[in-house]
């Protein structure tokens, strides 16, 4: 990520990465070990992105988001916010309704988090990007503060009764992320 970055210029398309991760937590850059309780054998990865600790592993969907928000048309608090409204919306696809949280960055379904969002700007394109939940072991987030916060329940598109296949729920979140990434005056200005 951060050499596709480094490398990129103005007219770079902006591209999507999607994966699932082996177990790992990852600490932000301004993340502090203290939320870290019981790594047990996951091991625990510094990163660059913004945000404090969280974990990633099979049955999770981490989507980079590779965007130049010079180009796209505004900034990373408004990033931020688009990246939530993806999952909001591919959410209540499915009857479910969520929202974001403007004091802790990420997508709940009442008290629990489903999504988390860590990002880093470097020549004004974002890197890092979005974890939602869909059927992971959600015992590894008991070792942790997720996000810096204690006691921060997690829930996954499984436990709330989801059960399209892994496959069109991502196909679902991919849609939904090039309708919210899409410049404001111009649906095509942002490709991928």
């Amino acid at each position: 990520m951060r050499a596709f970055t480094d490398e990129r210029n103005e007219d770079s398309e902006d591209e999507l990465w999607v994966c699932e991760h082996s177990p790992v937590y990852t600490l932000g850059q301004a993340g502090r070990e203290s939320h870290i309780h019981n790594a047990a054998n996951i091991p625990v990865i510094k990163t660059d992105r913004g945000g404090q600790v969280t974990y990633h592993g099979p049955g999770q969907i981490v989507v980079y988001t590779l965007v130049n928000l010079r180009r796209a048309g505004f900034g990373i608090r408004e990033m931020v916010e688009r990246l939530e409204n993806s999952v909001i919306a591919l959410l209540r696809h499915e009857g479910v309704e969520a929202m974001g949280r403007r004091d802790a960055p990420g997508v709940y379904v009442g008290e629990a988090k489903i999504a988390a969002l860590g990002l880093r700007v470097r020549k004004g394109s974002t890197y890092h990007g979005l974890a939602l939940n869909i059927d992971p072991d959600l015992s590894p987030f008991l070792g942790i503060d997720p996000c810096g916060f204690a006691n921060l329940a997690v829930t996954s598109v499984q436990k709330l009764g989801i059960e399209r296949p892994k496959a069109q729920i991502v196909d679902q979140l991919i849609l939904e992320l090039h309708k919210q990434l899409a410049a404001p005056d111009r649906a095509d200005s942002t490709t991928f």
